[in-house]
């Protein structure tokens, strides 16, 4: 049993003053508010529970700074960067992907989120093909080398497009039938616990069969398993899908499925007021990744519209070229100012906008990962984020205010000490294991290059 005392932690309830914790087996056992230090409690500052990255495309984490160079033609776009992405997928082994993921993973972990549901599509190792489940054991071997909490999304890749039944060279990589997917899916799930979970999900209505959609939907619901899918990220996707189907991505999902909690849609950024409104009302949540839409160009969500019919949203860092949680909801409210030109849009349940989406956040992404309770609550996870209360970007804050201090004050962040499951793999602000990361992240991108 340990024992934590925080001077301030934010409960599921609210904010609490002196408040010890009392942890067994990983979990929180129980939670005293307003009393006295004991002798062997841990003393902490400032403790609020760590975010789930609800989309992560962990191997993308060594192209981040690689694709801002203007190409001759000008005509840089979501596309063109597809290209030098799976440039980088062909280079990338089972020993490379361990050491970018372990690395991506100890700079979340650094940076306040406790858990990551990573979406994964990179089945074979380009470098041994005949290798089974090597990447798996990759994306695995990373998160327990950094302590983060996975849940490993295993994703289906098929198709060139639409109307492109047939995987592009590039593609056929990591394309694969939906039976060896689901194979795949098979294999891996009983080596999937402890902080390890599994969900399911589908690359995108271009890339996926309906016929291969509605088999690994059946997976899911089987399986009580999240259900993953991007949709909607690109004005031409969503052409292309009324083209071949008569109805845009997200309203074509909501007319053949049955979405619910149990489904995250992943950017759902260009929607119709219909779609936003059936969407909402679904439970389904929207994962939402503000700093790569906008490095990509993909467009803003419709934020204010959609959580006022009562959606539910997570987020993620997707390609990594942002690693920070609070970032992230930074830039989800600023895109929605600079569109609308007014200030604390997504404030409709709270007056305190930080507040807010920091909740809708939580929520959110422990729906997406499939872990609940979500919070800092008796029987949840014992996975918090202590920040430094004393930092000049908390002084002279409150209950009231101190999210939104988190969220709009800007970086360096005063995160200190990050715990998942009872252990503390943040110390002094910087990961445990952070120089073996940073040593061997270099390594294998040194080795990729040699392969260039």
């Amino acid at each position: 049993m340990t024992t934590l005392f925080a001077r301030k932690a934010l409960l599921h309830n609210g904010w609490s003053d002196n408040v010890r914790l009392t942890l067994e087996g990983g979990r929180i056992a129980s939670i005293a508010s307003a009393v006295e230090p004991a002798a062997a409690d841990d003393l902490l500052g400032c403790v609020i529970p760590g975010l789930c990255n609800a989309h992560s495309h962990a191997f993308q984490r060594a192209l981040a700074g690689h694709t801002e160079v203007r190409s001759p033609a000008g005509r840089d776009n979501f596309w063109s960067w597809r290209e030098r992405m799976y440039e980088l997928a062909g280079r990338v082994g089972a020993d490379e992907l361990r050491a970018i993921a372990r690395q991506a993973y100890c700079e979340m972990l650094r940076s306040g989120y406790t858990s990551v549901a990573e979406f994964h599509y990179l089945h074979r190792d380009p470098l041994n093909p005949a290798a089974r489940d090597t990447m798996f054991e990759a994306i695995k071997s990373a998160a327990e080398d950094s302590g983060i909490r996975l849940t490993y999304v295993p994703v289906h890749y098929e198709r060139a497009g639409f109307e492109d039944p047939e995987p592009t060279a590039q593609q056929a990589s990591f394309a694969m039938t939906v039976d060896e997917f689901l194979q795949h899916f098979e294999r891996v799930s009983p080596r999937c616990e402890g902080h390890v979970s599994i969900g399911i999900g589908a690359h995108s209505l271009r890339a996926v069969s309906e016929a291969s959609l509605r088999r690994i939907a059946a997976v899911a619901d089987a399986a009580a398993a999240p259900m993953h899918i991007h949709v909607a990220e690109q004005q031409r996707e969503v052409a292309q899908c009324f083209t071949s189907y008569g109805r845009r991505p997200v309203r074509w999902l909501l007319e053949n499925f049955d979405l619910g909690a149990a489904w995250s849609l992943v950017h759902a950024t260009h929607m119709d007021d219909d779609e936003i409104a059936a969407l909402a009302k679904s439970g389904a949540v929207a994962v939402l990744c503000p700093s790569t839409e906008a490095n990509l160009g993909d467009g803003l969500f419709p934020l204010h519209d959609y959580l006022v019919q009562g959606g539910r949203i997570a987020i993620g860092s997707d390609s990594h070229i942002s690693i920070n949680p609070f970032e992230e909801l930074r830039w989800l409210e600023y895109g929605q100012r600079l569109v609308s030109q007014s200030r604390n849009v997504a404030a409709l349940r709270d007056s305190h906008v930080g507040s807010e989406l920091f909740a809708r956040a939580l929520e959110g992404g422990a729906l997406s990962a499939g872990r609940q309770p979500a919070g800092i609550a008796a029987g949840a996870p014992a996975d918090l984020v202590v920040l430094c209360d004393d930092d000049p970007m908390l002084v002279g804050h409150d209950d009231d205010s101190r999210l939104d201090a988190l969220v709009f004050s800007g970086y360096p962040l005063p995160v200190i000490r990050v715990m998942v499951a009872g252990r503390w793999h943040v110390e002094d602000a910087m990961h445990v294991n952070r120089e073996h990361a940073r040593s061997e992240f270099a390594a294998a991108l040194q080795r990729m290059g040699a392969r260039t």
